[in-house]
């Protein structure tokens, strides 16, 4: 246990961990030293000087050793010569802190006076204007008079982008290098840095293109003045015209927790537009971080291309109809449908979505499967993480594997918190077939070939781990691939002995945010995609875009759109590739503009809640499901999203007793930040929506799964990565050509091109050269790619990015010709 520590800070009494800084401690029983550059998530700098404070420190007779008394019996406290920074020095037992002393209250006049003579009188036009720290702080304890020349204050740059995303207002930095520590410390991209010296010391970047990062957003939210603002918030709105929804991040299996600005504007027709994306603290899955893509690609909630109204296809031509006449004529059509329905589903819908399509289609007779690629939905049920584990909880002894995932690209937040693991102590064994980004904080890396990650992982010895949790992806992996991997990562967690420990867990590492609540539903992929549409008179597919990534599956479609006694329909926010070869079309409200709940990787449940008007005629998936449900004669909810989880909590294993108001209950949490004093932490948001709740893990004695689709796959994985040829390998990319992120106009230059990155040996065997245009065919289809050379991608090996133009979803033999274009 940790030695705890008493001690004495204006008058009240307070007991901390040893090590404590005396900012932190003060924070404990509600007295806020000023600071600026200390941030309670970094190292402390003292760089600012706004905390000093007196202290006083016990005496001790130096040959006895016993304390020194005064007169009345009382130990005696011997003040320093000077004041000192609060931020940089731990507490000592029976310290005594004075902070509202006037030699204090003048000394933080004097720093206020100092910082603010050469800040610019922006504050009528500073974004940060209505939360700023320095603003804030000036007005508790600043001067009221100044004894420089407003004449001399000192010119500099104002709107200077230090990238695509991020602003520098050079006239407002006040040297506090929070946005430095954080970039190095945190984020482990040392992308900025300070530049000249004295009065002239500036902020740059060095990184090419500028702040190349995915975590600038952060640096605008720890900056105590307006000199960082984004790019699509800057001049966009005053922090007091905004109202707040809390919400959670839909773009990748973290569950981020997000709080989304809204005010009504004119130019969204009087209704309520998102202004900007803040971070809402949840130490068990975020802490107060959000990646940019979370907090940039909002934007297409306002896209112009979203799906407004219910459309019918008649003579090649997509009409508008009414949801009436949609919903009837569905309902004829799946009259007495029996097993000739199937549904396509994606792990992008939320819990309740998901219920309610199992519930219709099973209550019709059908079938369901979930679109994806990966599996061990069930194996994490069972041995995943479990109680009250955080992640920010492993350290020295304890045991972290990643197999098959470039953690930064796949789940950004997980590869900030494994990172800060390894960084505490934590062995870090990183297994995979190429080089990652997590491989420089890892105390081993495990090199195997595509193909052979069940045998890399058999070979992993975790003796000794106090904690252990292993997060397995999908990477070079088919369906078959992936379930055998998440088999092995079990057996391999099994053997560990920590099953059930909190702390320690399997945590599959999906493509999608809701991927785990699927399975939690009961729902299962689908092996042989193409034969269950071929079986189906009805395919109503929602949230997932199959034509889109197989050319085949697109050209089977077209077929069944030739034929009418087959009917596809397809339920979606835009018009993807599979929407266009669908007979009808039915508009689904984004997250942001409705509530439900997802389960994070981790198997948190939690609320997210409306923010945005709804566009158009658009209804949520539950509810589009709910009505035609009911019109079909089955006992469905098609209103209320509460609901909806009351009746999947009775029937689905270990969400039971959850409800809407135990997901939205909260408590206190360390650092404490708080909207009161933004200094402290950010302008990120404290959480008063709630904090989820982490599912318990389901009985191991359970019998194991046994999968039809496993025996419908014809060509393994391994006998597809063993043969002649090239093989295409889809990796994932954080910025792709998603459906959310294609109509995100802010980081359309950051989006992964089409590139395929090749052994030079290949390259050579292919006559290609490096930046050199190629065709690239697979399946059927062809699309233009630009030659990348790695000499760290296997021999037979072309990486290819997921959703960028090469429609590659799972491992696949791929031809490469030189383009007429480089040929000239």
């Amino acid at each position: 246990m940790t030695k705890q520590v008493t001690l004495s800070i204006d008058g009240k009494s307070v007991t901390v961990p040893a090590g404590t800084v005396i900012v932190d401690a003060a924070k404990k029983v509600g007295i806020d030293i000023p600071i600026f550059c200390y941030h309670p998530k970094m190292e402390p700098v003292g760089m600012c000087r706004m905390c000093l404070v007196a202290i006083g420190r016990p005496m001790f007779d130096r040959s006895t050793r016993e304390p020194i008394l005064n007169e009345d019996g009382s130990q005696k406290i011997q003040f320093g010569p000077k004041l000192e920074t609060a931020c940089t020095v731990p507490v000592s037992e029976g310290m005594v802190v004075i902070g509202l002393s006037d030699e204090v209250k003048a000394a933080r006049e004097d720093i206020l006076e100092l910082l603010l003579t050469s800040h610019p009188l922006d504050c009528p036009i500073c974004d940060k204007g209505g939360e700023c720290p320095l603003q804030n702080l000036t007005m508790a304890y600043g001067s009221s008079e100044s004894h420089f020349v407003y004449t001399d204050k000192q010119k500099a740059d104002k709107h200077y982008p230090l990238g695509d995303l991020i602003f520098l207002d050079r006239e407002r930095c006040i040297q506090c290098a929070r946005c430095i520590r954080f970039q190095k410390e945190i984020a482990g991209d040392a992308v900025l840095e300070f530049f000249q010296r004295g009065r002239r010391t500036d902020i740059v970047t060095f990184s090419e293109p500028g702040f190349d990062s995915y975590w600038s957003g952060n640096t605008t939210d720890i900056c105590p003045v307006g000199a960082l603002t984004t790019a699509d918030f800057r001049f966009g709105a005053r922090a007091w015209e905004l109202q707040q929804a809390a919400s959670i991040c839909s773009h990748c299996p973290v569950g981020c927790n997000l709080t989304i600005n809204v005010r009504r504007e004119v130019k969204s027709g009087g209704g309520i537009a998102i202004k900007r994306i803040m971070p809402r603290q949840n130490e068990w899955v975020n802490e107060i971080w959000i990646c940019d893509k979370g907090r940039f690609v909002h934007h297409f909630t306002d896209s112009k291309d979203r799906l407004t109204h219910p459309l019918d296809c008649r003579d090649g031509k997509f009409v508008e109809t009414s949801w009436e006449d949609s919903i009837n004529f569905l309902t004829h059509r799946l009259e007495n449908i029996q097993d000739k329905l199937l549904t396509i589903v994606s792990g992008r819908l939320s819990n309740e979505d998901l219920f309610n399509l199992k519930e219709l289609t099973l209550g019709l007779g059908g079938s369901i499967g979930l679109y994806t690629q990966m599996a061990g939905g069930d194996l994490t049920s069972r041995y995943g993480l479990s109680g009250d584990s955080n992640l920010t909880n492993l350290g020295e002894g304890d045991v972290v594997v990643v197999v098959a995932s470039d953690l930064e690209e796949e789940a950004p937040v997980w590869y900030l918190r494994v990172k800060a693991a390894a960084e505490r102590g934590a062995k870090l064994i990183v297994a995979n077939a190429r080089p990652t980004k997590l491989d420089h904080y890892a105390s081993e890396t495990i090199r195997y070939h595509f193909g052979k990650e069940v045998d890399a992982v058999r070979g992993i010895d975790l003796a000794g781990g106090e904690n252990v949790v292993i997060f397995f992806g999908s990477e070079g992996m088919d369906l078959v691939g992936s379930a055998a991997l998440a088999d092995a990562c079990a057996d391999l967690f099994k053997n560990a002995g920590n099953v059930g420990k909190v702390n320690n867990g399997l945590v599959g590492v999906w493509p999608r945010v809701n991927d785990q609540g699927a399975w939690d539903i009961g729902l299962r992929p689908l092996g042989d995609l193409k034969a269950a549409i071929e079986a189906a008179t009805v395919v109503y597919i929602v949230g997932a875009d199959p034509a889109g990534d197989d050319e085949n599956i697109k050209l089977l479609l077209s077929e069944c759109k030739k034929r009418p006694e087959k009917l596809t329909v397809v339920q979606d926010l835009f018009l993807t590739e599979t929407a266009e070869l669908a007979d009808i079309i039915l508009p689904a409200l984004a997250p942001t503009e409705r509530e439900g709940t997802f389960t994070s990787g981790e198997r948190r449940v939690q609320r997210f809640y409306q923010a945005a008007t709804p566009k158009g005629d658009a209804k949520a998936d539950l509810s589009i499901t709910g009505i035609l449900g009911s019109k079909l004669g089955l006992e469905m909810e098609s209103r209320i999203p509460s609901l909806v989880f009351s009746r999947l909590s009775g029937q689905v294993p270990g969400y039971s007793g959850l409800n809407y108001q135990k997901l939205a209950q909260v408590q206190e949490q360390w650092p404490i930040f708080k909207r009161s004093d933004l200094y402290y932490g950010g302008t990120g948001y404290e959480n008063n929506a709630g904090l989820g709740v982490q599912l318990p893990l389901l009985p191991i004695s359970s019998p194991s799964e046994e999968w039809v689709w496993k025996d419908q796959i014809s060509t393994s994985q391994e006998s597809l990565l063993s043969g002649d040829g090239l093989i295409a390998v889809p990796v994932t990319k954080l910025y792709d050509m998603g459906v959310m992120m294609v109509p995100t106009e802010i980081l359309r230059n950051r989006v992964a091109e089409p590139i395929v990155t090749m052994n030079p040996a290949d390259a050579q065997a292919q006559k290609t050269a490096d930046g050199m245009t190629v065709n690239v065919s697979v399946n059927g289809a062809s699309a233009p790619a630009v030659v990348k050379l790695d000499d760290s991608v296997p021999v037979g090996i072309v990486l290819v990015p997921r959703n960028c133009g090469i429609p590659v979803t799972k491992p696949e033999k791929i031809l490469i010709r030189i383009a007429e274009a480089s040929l000239t």
